[in-house]
């Protein structure tokens, strides 16, 4: 089998021959012992979710200490390849899902190109009023009021994120009676006021999750989590919606695709 490549310590390592750790050579053994797991990985034998053998089955399978067997797991974790619960042992991790710069789409719509069921638990549907923050962003007065939508958002029934979106009430009177369960806010906007995104400005940061966030999103309490606010606007320059976004950390990643200006 062809040699295949694994991040260890900063560097692309080669594997070594599979199924096997050769001691003479002059690649560390837990670099060894990542590659040969990473492999088992990539061949199948372990799927999303999986539960790897514990660290004494692997030492003895292998015939390495069990030190390097920790510092073989810790990289792939770190790598976002597995996840360790403290004790429950080491899983294989969800494949994250790459976010960038792309198409000004729906959560909804992003989940089903990827070939995932998207579906939504609505938390809060309410009419306020802007406030301070909400106001200056959607160019609003904080008197106006504003549909605000809370909806934890899944694919596949597996959380992914939470999501709070505002909407300024003139522009879409009666978005309260609509059942965000089952429908994407993107598609209501479109389909029933003829309001089209045309551009959006978003803002990301890596945090940690806080004691709710963690709770809906099934994570560890102060599991890193990728938040985002993004202000999107209709083709006439009117701020349309504003959303705040909490996405698991260990699900997303975000990809950029950067070129050189020309000088």
């Amino acid at each position: 089998m062809a040699n295949s490549q694994i991040l260890g310590g900063g560097r692309l390592l080669e594997s070594p021959t599979r199924g096997r750790i050769d001691k003479r050579s002059p690649l560390p053994l837990y670099a060894q012992l990542e590659a040969l797991l990473l492999e088992r990985i990539k061949q199948g034998e372990w799927q999303p979710n999986d539960r790897l053998p514990a660290e004494h089955e692997l030492a003895g399978e292998y015939g390495v200490s069990k030190v390097t067997v920790r510092q073989a797991l810790a990289h792939l974790a770190h790598a976002g390849v597995l996840r360790r619960e403290q004790g429950r042992g080491t899983f294989v991790a969800e494949p994250r899902l790459q976010q960038g710069p792309r198409e000004l789409t729906s959560f909804s719509e992003e989940m089903r190109r990827r070939g995932l069921r998207p579906s939504s638990v609505v938390l809060e549907g309410e009419l306020i009023a802007a406030g301070p923050s909400v106001a200056e962003k959607l160019d609003l007065r904080e008197s106006d009021r504003v549909f605000r939508l809370k909806r934890l958002r899944l694919a596949d029934g597996a959380p992914m994120g939470l999501q709070t979106a505002y909407v300024p009430a003139d522009l879409a009177p009666g978005l309260l009676e609509e059942d965000f369960a089952a429908s994407s806010l993107y598609d209501v906007l479109s389909l029933r006021y003829g309001l089209v995104p045309v551009r959006a400005r978003e803002i990301h940061c890596a945090r940690v999750a806080d004691a709710e966030e963690a709770r809906w999103l099934g994570l560890p309490q102060g599991s890193a989590v990728l938040a985002a606010e993004r202000v999107s606007f209709l083709e006439n320059g009117r701020p349309l919606e504003l959303v705040y976004s909490v996405m698991r950390g260990d699900r997303y990643q975000i990809v950029l695709d950067l070129t050189r200006a020309e000088r």
